[in-house]
């Protein structure tokens, strides 16, 4: 009696791949455009002077931070860590935001 099984690997079908088509679609796109919902971390890097550990320690919600930043100087905007453009601070209405002046 030959108990002996087939080691064979099953029959499948070859599909045509689908890379070039994929690339032809979204050749006109800004690579950017292709991954809106991925998180990126964003930074300014902003002086700070005489600046201790002390004074990190008792950092509160109001609390007012000396900077050695000029108002007419530009600040470095990073994402993700890589320099991608410059800023200025700016208030609008009751808050303070940096408006885009320069990419790098």
């Amino acid at each position: 009696m030959n108990t002996a099984m087939s080691t064979a690997a099953p029959m499948v079908e070859a599909k045509p791949a689908q890379g070039p088509q994929l690339v032809e679609k979204h050749q006109d796109k800004d690579p950017c455009e292709l991954l809106p919902w991925l998180p990126c971390r964003l930074a300014l890097d902003i002086p700070v002077v005489k600046f201790t550990v002390g004074d990190l320690l008792d950092l509160a919600p109001g609390s007012i931070v000396e900077t050695a930043h000029h108002q007419s100087s530009d600040l470095p905007l990073r994402v993700n860590g890589q320099l991608v453009g410059w800023t200025e601070f700016e208030v609008v209405g009751e808050r303070l935001a940096v408006r885009l002046t320069d990419l790098s």
